[in-house]
């Protein structure tokens, strides 16, 4: 008897030491992603129990990306994130940090990136000094690659004593929402959104301008930036623009949806409606932003007379692959209309050609199509400036807004 109770004892104990091994730590975490040039690109995010379920919330700035694919196993966790092929392992610590990988998809192999994170640290980046100056405002920036080709940009930032938010604005859209702080005459900023990881750092050389900028994205991606202040500073004329080629009015296109039903703009749904067609990826975080908006718009609109279906352009041509990832979006933004598969892949020089041959080739992500009631093109926007842009997000909402309620009003 002694013995029974003496196995039984036992076992409950290690019972208990693998259990309280599979949990993490409620409350903030500083994660950092590590790249093999040293640099490391540092993210936060809150763990806790919602419901009976972990949960976590990755912070930039004023945004929370829930995640609730957490599984754990012996001392590991296993964290799929919501939207992207993207996904963590990590072995869980005795001190409660976590030691691990990274994984994002890609058009050819996987991105690997080593991961850790520090429980009980919600700040993202050190402070040390008070602020040299204060950046808040509009800049004109320059941003150099190794290529020495120059791309200007629009940096626009809110600082309130050390803490540092703003995005760059480009002609494709923008980078979304960065998080920093100014720690003395040093800018430092950073996002992590599941696809794109980056990090940015300047020095201010006085309250007017900026300089020795570096920005990293990713495994490897690094390029240089300066700016100046400027409070009239405008992205550049988009030179990826898209247009209809002459001679041409319609889009004639024809793919499968997410069930394998083949779904055509010449379909009695699209008859005598205004259309919105996005061209977009599941691998894009402004097509993110974009599905987003697309998707809350659709669901107050679609009984005006408006309809939405997206184009997808995916890693590889691997249909189940491609399934899964738009799956997410769908699923995330409960999204109500069409989601269709070019089977292209984004990275196929002949992707537009094979998929929309009535217009130029596609350069970027996302790109809208403006079809009215009589099914012609009216208008094409590429980029999307989403809701890290501030004002500029709400500028875009009523020029949409425009757009759509003149071509419902047409006959």
């Amino acid at each position: 008897m002694k013995k029974v109770v003496s196995l039984f004892f036992i076992s409950t104990l290690i019972l208990l030491k693998v259990t309280a091994q599979t949990k993490i730590r409620e409350g903030w975490y500083r994660a950092e992603l590590l790249r093999s040039d040293g640099i490391s690109i540092p993210f936060n995010f809150e763990s806790k129990v919602v419901n009976g379920k972990w949960n976590l919330f990755i912070r930039n700035a004023s945004e929370r990306i829930k995640v609730d694919q957490i599984s754990f196993r012996k001392d590991s966790v296993f964290i799929q994130m919501p939207v992207f092929e993207s996904r963590f392992r990590a072995k869980i610590l005795n001190n409660g940090s976590l030691q691990g990988e990274w994984t994002r998809g890609s058009a050819s192999s996987d991105i690997i990136l080593s991961f850790k994170a520090i429980p009980a640290i919600e700040g993202r980046f050190p402070v040390h000094k008070e602020p040299f100056a204060n950046i808040s405002g509009r800049w004109a920036v320059d941003f150099v690659s190794s290529d020495t080709n120059e791309r200007k940009s629009v940096g626009e930032f809110k600082q309130n004593g050390n803490k540092l938010t703003g995005t760059f604005l480009t002609t494709t859209g923008d980078y979304r929402y960065l998080e920093g702080v100014v720690d003395g005459d040093s800018i430092l900023l950073s996002t992590f959104d599941g696809s794109h990881a980056y990090f940015f750092k300047a020095k201010i050389a006085s309250s007017q301008e900026i300089i020795e900028g570096h920005y990293y994205a990713g495994a490897r991606s690094h390029q240089e930036w300066t700016a100046l202040k400027d409070s009239t500073a405008q992205i550049p004329e988009d030179a990826s623009a898209v247009y209809l080629k002459p001679g041409e009015e319609r889009l004639h296109f024809s793919f499968q949806d997410l069930n394998g039903k083949k779904i055509s703009i010449s379909d009695s749904r699209f008859k005598n409606k205004v259309v919105i067609v996005q061209i977009m990826g599941s691998w894009c975080p402004n097509c993110m932003d974009e599905t987003k908006f697309l998707s809350d718009y659709y669901l107050k609109n679609r009984k005006r007379g408006v309809e939405v279906v997206s184009l997808a352009y995916e890693y590889s041509e691997d249909i189940a692959r491609s399934k899964r990832s738009l799956q997410k979006f769908k699923d995330r933004f409960n999204v109500q209309y069409p989601m269709l598969l070019t089977g292209v892949r984004t990275s196929d020089s002949l992707r537009t050609e094979k998929t929309l041959p009535e217009i130029t080739p596609i350069k970027m992500f996302p790109t809208t199509i403006f079809l009215g009631k009589d099914g012609k093109v009216r208008k094409i926007d590429t980029g999307f400036t989403g809701p890290g842009t501030g004002q500029h997000y709400e500028s875009f909402k009523k020029e949409f807004y425009r757009t759509v309620d003149g071509l419902l009003k047409e006959k």
